[in-house]
This record gives C-alpha cells, structure tokens and sequence, in this order.
C-alpha cells in the first residue's frame, strides 16, 4: 500500500475527487458566461482574450509561457495569436539571443482595445462576482482562494504561481496608473 493510500480512504478521496470537480465545473460554467458576455463587443473568443490580457500582462512572453500561464496546448496558443496578429492585436518577434523560441507582443492596437475592455468591464453582468459581495461585506475583501492556490500550486509548479503573481502585480499596478489619469467624476 502506498503512503498517499494510508492517508485517506477511497471514499474520502472519491468524495473528494467528485466534490471539486461538481464545484469547478458549476464555478466554470458561471466564469465562462460572464467572461464571453464581457468580450462579445469586441469579437473575440475566450482564448483570443486571455492571449491578449497575458502579453499585455508579461509583456513580451513567448508563445510557451502564454501556453502554459493561459492553460492551454502550444499549437493553440500559436493559432490563437495568429488570428490576433491578422487582426492587428498582437505581432510575432523572435530574439537574437533565442531563436527557438517564438515571443509575442501587444501593439498598440492590442493594449488600446484591452484598456477599452477594461473600461467596460460593468457593462455586462458577472455572476462570479456578484456572488461574490456576500462574502465581500462580510469579510471586507473577496475571497483570497489560498487553498485552491495551494493545489495549483502543486499540480502546475512554483512556474505557474510565479508568473500568476507577477501578472497580477502589473494588472494592480496599471489599475492604479490608469487612475491616476482618470479624472474622477463628482
């Protein structure tokens, strides 16, 4: 009998295993609604949308770093990028001290159009967050996910949490910029 057996039962593990995956896939379900009502202005699919909001985020990321932060398989990542290059979004460079790799960048066509949806951003109901202000007023913060974090943690690497704090660092740190030039309203 393995270690990881002597620490739970089968049915813990079973209930487990069946528990996150109900609750993921419900959480999912609500995400990508709320996600594809947010970018259908602007023609794009969900994976065209987290490409651009990850090179606007790691600036200068290579197609494998967009692939693994974004979750998906490389050959997607590079059709998906493609189709933005065509529309004028993204452009393609390699490095002259790395030709292997193939390193994506937005233009400034790409970082107006994720400002503008940005921008917009509540003028679409999000079901996540909504449910979310619950526990938001009770606790004076949205919820930090640190378990779930956890687990990503140890499924996907030190990598992918890595690359997840420093994007969100940058999205916290153009928030603030973007309200330092935004006049407030009053």
């Amino acid at each position: 009998m393995a270690l990881s057996e002597e620490l739970y039962t089968q049915k813990e593990a079973m209930l487990y295993s069946q528990r996150i995956a109900q609750l993921s896939k419900a959480l999912w379900k609500a995400v990508e609604k709320d996600w594809q009502q947010w970018i259908k202005p602007y023609d794009l699919n969900i994976n065209e949308h987290h490409i651009l909001w990850i090179s606007y985020h790691l600036k200068g990321a290579s197609i494998s770093d967009v692939a693994k932060f974004g979750v998906m398989h490389v050959s997607t990542a590079f059709n998906f990028s493609k189709k933005l290059e065509e529309r004028g979004f993204l452009k393609f460079s390699k490095r002259d001290d790395d030709k292997r790799n193939t390193y994506v960048e937005l233009t400034e066509a790409g970082t107006e159009l994720i400002i503008e949806m940005n921008k917009n951003y509540h003028n679409t109901y999000h079901s996540v967050l909504e449910g979310s202000l619950a526990l938001k007023d009770l606790y004076g913060r949205f919820p930090d996910f640190l378990d779930v974090m956890a687990v990503i943690r140890n499924i996907y690497g030190e990598d992918f949490i890595d690359i997840f704090e420093r994007s969100f660092q940058h999205f916290r740190d153009s928030f603030d910029t973007l309200e330092e030039r935004t006049p407030v309203k009053g």
